[in-house]
């Protein structure tokens, strides 16, 4: 009876030991697992972070780039911009000045004529004076449709704008060129315009471009 009591206690203190022994081993698994776990874990998150930072740094440059890319494009369309209102105001200018001249030119003719007029209307002008004035009349009114024809001529050889002036002895051409410069052909052709159309000659006359 003694013996069987003695061999329950070691079967019983072995039982515990080999319990002892698996829960230590099943405990040392679980960590290592665990561990493993925790890692990969830890690494896929690692992972993904450096992936969405990659992400974010391509998507910045991209940003940059493109506003970069838009900065210049703006800056281009705005120098575009201003060279197309300079243009603007350049012609715009130079309009002005054709328009003020030929006004200018029309306003000095009109009272001109106005006087000569006023010498032929007067009974008590002598014949020669009156004869003299309407020569002078018939002259200005050749010279308004001669400066009229020639400006129109020298427009259609493709200048923006003419205009003329037609004096006792010479003939003066103001044009406007694209450069703002005159070549010897664009003297050639002007000239050959106010010859056809007036008796001077080439030496009377005086071709200049706008400013």
């Amino acid at each position: 009876m003694k013996i069987w009591k003695r061999n329950a206690v070691v079967a019983a203190i072995v039982l515990f030991v080999c319990v002892a022994v698996y829960l230590n081993w099943s405990y040392d698994q679980t960590e290592s697992v665990s561990g493993s776990t925790s890692e990969a874990v830890a690494e896929k998150t690692l992972g993904e972070t450096e992936l969405v930072s990659a992400q974010e740094e391509l998507t910045m440059e991209d940003s940059v780039d493109t506003a970069s890319g838009e900065s210049e494009e703006e800056d281009a369309l705005a120098e575009h911009a201003l060279a197309e209102e300079d243009a603007s105001q350049t012609a715009a200018e130079e309009s002005d000045y054709f328009d003020t001249a030929r006004l200018n030119r029309e306003e000095a003719r009109d009272s001109a004529l106005s006087i000569l007029q006023e010498t032929v209307d007067d009974p008590s002008a002598d014949s020669d004076a009156v004869n003299t004035a309407a020569e002078s009349i018939t002259a200005m009114a050749a010279a308004t449709l001669a400066e009229s024809q020639i400006e129109s001529l020298v427009t259609a050889k493709g200048y923006a704008d003419c205009v003329a002036f037609i004096g006792d002895s010479s003939v003066s051409v103001v044009v406007s060129t694209e450069n703002g410069e005159l070549e010897a052909s664009d003297i050639a052709k002007i000239t050959d315009i106010v010859c056809g159309e007036t008796e001077f000659s080439a030496s009377d006359v005086k071709i200049i471009t706008a400013e």
